[in-house]
């Protein structure tokens, strides 16, 4: 189990990954507002109007969400929803199931007994990552596409009606290889960032759990969440917003062409753009979905063993 001390699970791959994706899932219909403000302010280039710089568009998460929701509607901040689902099913399930069994490989196997070493944990989350994201990169692509809809100018028609017109669009003007645009960053990213999330949280639960006056609750567990969403901000970030640049922008070549060109038009500080909403989706989605996940994990565990 994810932030157990032991390095095997126990409850079955099948429950786990049910309950990874399920809480997923749920983590993805309350932030992706977030999410959404977070890609328009990724996507935001510096603007020359004359000889002065016009004043960007999207300003700060909450002025972001406002200005999306005013401009599209309340509606449009969901954008890409579907697909994101799509997504954490994929993604959230097998990056979760995959976990304790890859980290008990890493281990020796099922006999290992004692605290999992912090770079045993680092390993697997990262592998997990990375093997998740191959499978569900079409979804992230789709979402993204998605949520960059709404940077087109009013009047222009839109690319997609929908998710499954996405995927059948993309496919047929671009090729199924199309639907793998960005791998490299989006391997890159999300295995970086799982490994941020899932290392961190297993290491700050183990620890939290060996103070005093700590137990195996809620506070622990939103303690934790918090300290997994951080660390994946700041570890992920410039990585973040190569794979969102590259997946809204058909411009780059590919990832190095993508962060150079970053770095050259708008500094280095571009690559922490939209930091204050990242946190704010991915350190309230990680305590929504592992506050989530520990509580269904109880119902799957007495199910299973009943």
């Amino acid at each position: 189990m994810v932030a157990d001390s032991k390095s095997k699970s126990d409850i079955s791959f099948a429950g786990t990954f049910a309950s990874s994706a399920f809480s997923a899932c749920f983590a993805e219909i309350c932030t992706i507002p977030l999410d959404t403000a977070k890609v328009r302010l990724q996507l935001q280039k510096k603007a020359v109007a004359g000889d002065g710089v016009a004043l960007p568009k999207y300003r700060g998460m909450l002025g972001t969400v406002a200005t999306i929701a005013r401009e599209e509607g309340l509606t449009a901040l969901w954008k890409g929803i579907i697909p994101g689902l799509h997504r954490q099913c994929l993604y959230g399930g097998l990056r979760i199931g995959l976990y304790d069994p890859i980290k008990s490989f890493y281990c020796g196997g099922s006999d290992f007994v004692g605290d999992v070493p912090l770079t045993k944990k680092i390993l697997a989350a990262l592998t997990t990552g990375a093997l998740a994201i191959t499978v569900a990169n079409p979804t992230d692509l789709v979402k993204v596409r998605l949520q960059a809809e709404g940077k087109l100018p009013p009047g222009a028609p839109r690319r997609y009606s929908g998710s499954l017109n996405a995927y059948s669009t993309i496919v047929r003007q671009e090729g199924v290889g199309a639907l793998w645009t960005g791998i490299g960053p989006n391997i890159a990213r999300n295995s970086i960032i799982n490994a941020a999330e899932l290392a961190s949280y297993d290491q700050v639960k183990e620890t939290l759990l060996k103070l005093p006056g700590f137990s195996d609750n809620i506070v622990t567990h939103l303690l934790s969440g918090l300290g997994a969403g951080f660390f994946a901000v700041c570890i992920g970030s410039p990585v973040d917003v190569v794979k969102s640049r590259m997946m809204g922008d058909s411009a780059y070549k590919n990832t190095i062409d993508c962060f150079l060109k970053t770095l050259k038009n708008d500094g280095p500080l571009a690559f922490y753009k939209g930091f204050i909403p990242n946190f704010g989706r991915l350190g309230s989605w990680n305590v929504i979905m592992f506050l989530t996940l520990e509580q269904v994990k109880k119902v799957v565990r007495n199910i299973e063993s009943s």
